[in-house]
């Protein structure tokens, strides 16, 4: 059995390599870097309800499933958020194998309202020769859903 598929110290010393490289180009913001590290098929999921409420204020909020639909994501998060009124901390990153979690708090500005919002997260990553397969992200949707709710009624 390869150590890829074993989930011995080197798959997980590999995959943490993997996940410390993507979180530093995250940081630097260049989408298509980003992608670089995403395989070609990927299985990309965001824990957001099934209702379509307030979906157009929020179009990166979606399955996607390919390397281009990963850049197109650090395109449109950008997009939709106020420039130099962000920051992400990472409390942990847990690997076993070629599985990552990654812990923290995002913190960004919402464009179209100028809302601030901070949202925990658990980044659920799994890497596979040398690139990002999953990425699923769990998040607190409702804080990010209010920052961009035109209407929120929390600000009356």
């Amino acid at each position: 059995m390869s150590a890829e598929a074993s989930g011995t110290p080197e798959t997980s010393t590999a995959t943490r390599a993997v996940v410390q490289e993507l979180l530093r180009r995250i940081g630097e913001g260049d989408p298509d870097r980003i992608a670089e590290l995403y395989a070609e098929r990927i299985d990309w999921r965001l824990d957001w309800p099934e209702s379509e409420h307030g979906r157009a204020a929020t179009p990166w909020i979606r399955h996607r499933s390919t390397r281009g639909d990963a850049a197109a994501h650090y395109r449109d998060l950008a997009e939709h958020h106020v420039p130099g009124q962000a920051a992400t901390s990472v409390e942990r990153v847990l690997v076993d194998g070629g599985d990552a979690v990654v812990l923290g708090e995002i913190r960004q500005t919402a464009r179209a309202t100028g809302r601030p919002y901070r949202a925990r997260f658990a980044l659920h990553l799994t890497v596979e020769h040398g690139l990002v397969t999953r990425h699923h992200v769990y998040e607190d949707s409702l804080a990010v859903a209010r920052a961009f709710d035109a209407g929120d009624p929390a600000d009356r």
